[in-house]
């Protein structure tokens, strides 16, 4: 139990030397807001709700009511 306890410490202190604040101008061509996941939210909002009104088992994600669209 002690060889546990001290190879999980030695494993989370290994871990947590990756850890490291990065700042914005040390980011270079990552911090464009063209490299975001979802760049543009208006778009990405229309198209979540079109895939999701599409699945007529699911509805929609905050009101109720079928695929259809109508509540």
């Amino acid at each position: 139990m002690n060889n546990v306890l001290k190879m999980s410490v030695a494993l989370l202190m290994l871990a947590l030397t990756g850890c490291a604040n990065v700042q914005p101008w040390q980011r270079g061509d990552l911090a464009k807001p063209g490299m975001a996941f979802e760049s543009d939210q208006l778009l990405t909002t229309y198209r979540q709700h079109i895939a999701v009104s599409k699945e007529a088992a699911s509805g929609d994600t905050t009101l109720g009511g079928g695929g259809c669209g109508c509540n």
